[in-house]
């Protein structure tokens, strides 16, 4: 299609496109949703009507694809239970006012305003004073509520509820459809009295011309792909929810329940949606791995049916590929999909005491690892520890696109099939480790603090306690990590110049409780470290990657000016120490590019 098609401009007129609506000319995917109606923005949206002035386009998305939609819009059914065409308009922008239209002119039930009734009426007596009027909408246009008066209970209604009676203020809809009546009985009210010139005959017959001519923008766009529908739909919305490959891939893949009733054979339905948030909601299990994004699910689940359905046609975890995901694709992986994502998540809390999908350092780790517990009867633990920490902390990014994706699934399933899998030369750079700083995205920060929390660190006061390292904090972007070194204290302040390494390096970083670092405050190391100094606090030392030398300051009562390198610099030989450790039986080298 050339891409002068692919936008096409046009208009229709107000009341017929909303009689093409009732007539399920149109549809509302499910990624449109959270409709907010409030009456005073439904009377400024037909007081913009009245004036002419313009609403603003509706994107109209035509497409050969059946998306999961919504079978009502302000209490009106819109779809058929067996709507099948060969092409659908789907409403990507505009259901806001769509409702606001329909409910206003043919009524309905509006969500959260039990017993209201959105049937607008317009009270004819209200003069149009000028061009820049922009307070008597509130007043010329009126739902029910503003105009019964309960048998004169409400006395602020009493006059509206006379004009009523009278004739005078009317239905939108009953202007649209019985003019003749409505004119008729105007021009025998009281007021009017068979005036042919009274101004209430000329605000009726000007709103009847509104109804008739008005005409709404439409932009309807045609051969876009799923990709680029997300695209539009997140530029069009910056105030709201964006739109992402997610809600196209549940709106393609849902099917109603059909009852025995209706076909002899039944059907329960698929909605991915209520799939993934019954996997995360579960009542036995609260781990916070349960709570990671529907895309990484979505991901997950192209990795498995890639690996596992030949010929799926899913060749990879782009937008374009999750866009050719099929029902059936998912029912076929999912139950063995359950349980090897249970599986990763119980790798990550209970094998390397990571508690929070915060610290993991990639998020590809979900897919890889994942892929290599489905259907996997014996899988090494061991291997999988040393997988992690030769990719979370090698000197190269080794797990941030989709290419590195396939070698690593390439990799794992080699040892999951009993093949050879070996690792490579694993290589990491000393300045790395001495410049990182706390960064809730940064892979060498997550790297570095999971590899704190893999060792279970214990509290300082109290020693036979875990620290709890899962801390809800580590969604922001300044979390309450202790500072051993703390950046406001006064030895920092006054030997900035003679170390060259801020204080703000995670060398710098250990996990306490939040009492504990409370009650250190901004204190050096040199007094605070008094309080601890008991046999106990020296054995758990190791649990923070700590040596004794801060120990040994603090009992001499001098710290060197230089001490803050010193520290960190041990620090990262603990570091390495630790990762030599884990990698085992792995050629392990280091570089110090601070030194070349």
């Amino acid at each position: 299609m050339n891409y002068t098609d692919r936008i096409f401009p046009t208009n229709k007129g107000l009341t017929t496109y909303l009689d093409e609506l009732i007539a399920k000319n149109y549809q509302i995917p499910t990624f449109q949703r959270d409709v907010v109606w409030q009456p005073e923005n439904v009377k400024k949206l037909w007081d913009s009507i009245y004036k002419f002035y313009p609403l603003g386009s509706i994107l109209i998305w035509k497409t050969e694809l059946k998306l999961q939609n919504h079978r009502q819009i302000g209490g009106h059914q819109i779809t058929d239970t067996d709507f099948n065409r060969t092409e659908y308009q789907y409403i990507l922008d505009g259901q806001q006012r769509t409702t606001s239209l329909l409910t206003s002119l043919y009524g309905g039930s509006i969500e959260g305003r039990k017993n209201f009734d959105p049937l607008l009426y317009v009270d004819l007596t209200i003069p149009f004073d000028n061009e820049i009027d922009d307070e008597s909408y509130r007043n010329r246009f009126l739902f029910w509520t503003e105009i019964d008066d309960r048998n004169g209970e409400i006395r602020a209604n009493i006059g509206k509820k006379k004009r009523f009676d009278e004739g005078l203020i009317v239905k939108l809809i009953d202007i649209k459809n019985n003019f003749t009546t409505i004119q008729t009985n105007v021009f025998n009210s009281s007021i009017v009295n068979q005036d042919f010139n009274h101004p209430i005959l000329t605000e009726l017959s000007k709103i009847k011309g509104v109804l008739d001519n008005y005409r709404i923008s439409f932009i309807e766009i045609k051969g876009i792909q799923v990709s680029e529908v997300c695209q539009i739909f997140e530029r069009i919305n910056q105030a709201g929810k964006p739109l992402n490959i997610f809600d196209i891939v549940v709106a393609k893949t849902f099917k109603p329940v059909i009852p025995p009733s209706i076909n002899s054979k039944g059907d329960k339905g698929f909605y991915l949606r209520d799939l993934i948030d019954d996997f995360k909601n579960q009542d036995d299990n609260n781990s916070e791995f349960l709570k990671i994004s529907d895309i990484d699910y979505l991901q997950v689940l192209a990795v498995i049916i890639k690996s596992n359905i030949p010929d799926s046609g899913i060749r990879n975890i782009t937008d374009i590929y999750l866009n050719e995901i099929k029902t059936e694709h998912i029912l076929e992986v999912w139950d063995n999909t359950k349980i090897a994502m249970l599986k990763t998540f119980d790798f990550f809390e209970n094998h390397l005491h990571i508690k929070t999908p915060y610290l993991i350092p990639f998020r590809y780790f979900y897919f890889t690892i994942t892929d290599y517990f489905y259907k996997n009867t014996a899988p090494n633990y061991d291997f999988l520890k040393k997988y992690f920490w030769f990719n979370s902390f090698h000197n190269n990014d080794l797990l941030s696109n989709t290419t590195h994706l396939n070698n690593h699934l390439e990799f794992l399933n080699n040892e999951k099939n009993n093949c050879v899998a070996v690792f490579e030369r694993f290589l990491i750079d000393k300045q790395k480790l001495r410049s990182a700083t706390y960064s809730s995205k940064g892979r060498m920060s997550r790297a570095i603090l999971s590899l704190y929390a893999s060792l279970q660190p214990r509290d300082w006061e109290h020693c036979d306690r875990e620290v709890l390292v899962q801390n809800f904090f580590f969604s922001t972007d300044k979390p309450n990590l202790h500072h051993i070194f703390p950046t406001n204290s006064e030895y920092v302040k006054n030997t900035q110049h003679k170390n060259k390494i801020t204080s703000d390096s995670l060398m710098n970083i250990a996990y306490l409780t939040q009492i504990t670092n409370l009650e250190i405050t901004n204190r050096n190391p040199l007094e605070y470290m008094q309080d601890y100094d008991k046999p106990e606090f020296e054995k758990i030392m190791p649990s923070h990657l700590l040596t004794d030398e801060v120990l040994d300051w603090a009992r001499s009562g001098v710290l060197p000016e230089n001490a803050l390198d010193l520290f960190i610099e041990s620090r990262v030989e603990n570091i390495l120490e630790a990762l030599k450790q884990k990698l085992q039986g792995i050629t392990f080298d280091t570089i110090d590019s601070i030194e070349s």
